[in-house]
């Protein structure tokens, strides 16, 4: 796991979490207060829904070189600027659509991160085609089941595997863009792929 770690009113580290005044121990880096919910609520759940799944393959995108948290601050601009992540839409975007992204301040004004969503959701539209779904052709990269692992601190999550790197080496061939084996692996973990929460993590044993 790779997210900017930060510290927030009420939070004090042990080892590997953060504890909350809350009396919760959490993955260390769900410091801020956005970085919380989204720990508590969606990090690690396994996401089986075509449309969510590429709404986190375009906000991991758009995250690289960035902190998760900026991503976070930025995620309901985001859904409004792409129509609600719809990938049949986000596909017919043209130059004059990807112009009125490029100078909307509430995302990332990023040329090559927008003109790679917009070429992603073209190639997620073949492989629904192809496999039935984005989730038939994804999930089997892990063996159809999260993978859990059993990580005591931040220090030892990897940022890549020989999964992500698979992963990441079959989306290229298919054209996508932004889908480095680094950005597959946060991918991975945040749409629940393997459960990344530390052991001592109250999310840990609850996602199983």
């Amino acid at each position: 796991m790779t997210r900017t770690k930060a510290t927030t009113r009420g939070t004090t580290r042990t080892r590997g979490t953060t504890r909350t005044d809350s009396g919760l121990s959490r993955c260390e880096w769900a410091a801020s207060e956005r970085a919380l919910a989204y720990h508590d609520v969606e990090w690690g759940v396994p996401v089986h829904d075509d449309r969510v799944l590429f709404e986190f393959l375009t906000l991991e995108g758009a995250q690289a070189g960035l902190s998760w948290e900026t991503i976070l601050k930025k995620r309901e601009n985001y859904r409004e600027a792409f129509d609600g992540f719809d990938p049949a839409r986000v596909a017919r975007y043209d130059e004059a659509r990807a112009g009125e992204l490029l100078s909307n301040p509430g995302i990332v004004r990023n040329k090559l991160k927008v003109a790679s969503a917009i070429r992603n959701a073209g190639a997620f539209l073949e492989l629904q085609v192809e496999f039935g779904s984005f989730d038939a052709y994804l999930w089997p990269f892990v063996g159809g089941e999260p993978q859990k692992n059993a990580w005591t601190s931040l220090s030892e999550i990897p940022a890549r595997t020989d999964e992500s790197d698979a992963l990441s080496r079959d989306l290229k061939k298919r054209g996508f863009n932004f889908v480095g084996s680094t950005i597959c692996y946060a991918f991975m973990q945040a749409v629940g792929m393997v459960n990344d929460h530390t052991v001592d993590c109250f999310r840990y044993a609850e996602l199983g």
